[in-house]
């Protein structure tokens, strides 16, 4: 089970206005854990005001260079996102987990793919890990990336992402989609909606060429991109998601109750495997989530978002009915098998067995 271990900050980066890139350096004991995979994330905390914090952010470093780096911008009312642009500073810890997260695929060096890219604001983050991994690592591979933001001077990684597309002339190319700034092509301004994705499958992108499309940003964006991308023929198994819970506040929002469960309360037996060890506690089935009720049983339970968006908090039901209110980050064939998202697990038996060990 993934552990907090501390990283050392020896480089902090004014990307934009409102962004930075943190690079980070783990102990010699721990640097095997820190290996990681394009596309991954790490997860954060940190006590604010004697309340912990736990954050995610997708790593933007290629494979080959040698280095942990991260692009964290600033969300408004985000109290580990302020601090981190205004305070963090070289030579300070962060505690984090090893790296996360399944948004890649696996790279094989003689494969001559077609990779296309969809990424809003600070959803590059992953994108660019993924990017420049594959025009490194698979040399007859193409990349082709749709990047949407406000305007010019929001875009992150802008300058790298040209030495990029400088660097691997006919394999990389970027085309920017800005949503508040005239560009000469209309077709280039504006937000991404249906009529913009089918236009640039019309006049820009072969659909039927592309082998994986990776989309990561805001999820109304994702939403409207994946449609059209199965529009497209696309198959699920083609499109890769990642979705970014920016508009999480400093503190966590309070849990709505259903009519249904509130109607329905009453008490449940749950069992937690974590590390080999069982615990038992009774909770209310009152629409409070498994891992909620862990926590406040003084359980060392994973997670990150607590928004059903990464898959920190992932674990099996062995026994018992549950329901996920929100789930945008397992397989349905992780679901089929019984897997969950524990922060968005609401018990619907008498009884719940559940592990993290599996």
């Amino acid at each position: 089970m993934p552990r907090f271990h501390p990283l050392e900050v020896t480089g902090v980066r004014k990307e934009t206005r409102d962004a930075v890139v943190v690079t980070l350096k783990p102990r010699d004991a721990d640097a095997e854990a820190f290996a990681f995979r394009q596309g991954q994330y790490l997860t954060f905390r940190r006590a604010f005001d004697g309340e912990e914090l736990r954050r995610s952010y997708s790593i933007c470093s290629g494979l080959d260079e040698g280095c942990l780096r991260v692009g964290i911008k600033r969300v408004d009312g985000g109290a580990f996102s302020t601090w981190a642009n205004e305070e963090l500073k070289p030579g300070d810890v962060l505690e984090a987990m090893p790296p996360q997260g399944r948004f890649f695929t696996v790279i094989e060096p003689d494969a001559a793919r077609s990779y296309l890219g969809f990424a809003a604001g600070s959803g590059i983050t992953p994108v660019l890990s993924i990017i420049k991994t594959v025009l490194a690592r698979e040399p007859q591979s193409t990349f082709t990336l749709i990047y949407a933001n406000r305007q010019t001077s929001s875009i992150m990684f802008r300058e790298e992402l040209e030495d990029l597309k400088n660097l691997h002339l006919g394999r990389f190319s970027v085309i920017h989609i800005l949503e508040a700034e005239g560009q000469e092509i209309d077709l280039f301004t504006g937000r991404i909606d249906s009529e913009k994705m089918d236009m640039l499958f019309r006049l820009w992108i072969d659909a039927e060429s592309v082998d994986t499309a990776f989309i990561c940003g805001p999820e109304p964006m994702m939403l409207t991109i994946a449609e059209s991308l199965r529009r497209h023929r696309l198959t699920e198994d083609q499109i890769k998601f990642e979705l970014f819970a920016s508009s999480q506040p400093g503190r966590a929002k309070a849990r709505a109750v259903s009519q249904a469960a509130a109607a329905s309360a009453s008490d449940c037996e749950v069992l937690v495997t974590l590390d080999g060890t069982t615990r038992s506690f009774r909770m209310p089935k009152d629409g409070t989530s498994v891992l909620d009720a862990a926590v406040q049983n003084h359980m060392d339970t994973p997670y990150s978002c607590k928004a059903g968006v990464c898959s920190t908090c992932r674990a099996k039901v062995l026994e018992g009915e549950v329901e996920m209110e929100v789930n945008h980050a397992l397989e349905d064939y992780e679901v089929r098998a019984g897997y969950v998202l524990s922060c968005q697990c609401i018990p619907l038996s008498d009884r719940v067995v559940l592990s993290y060990d599996e």
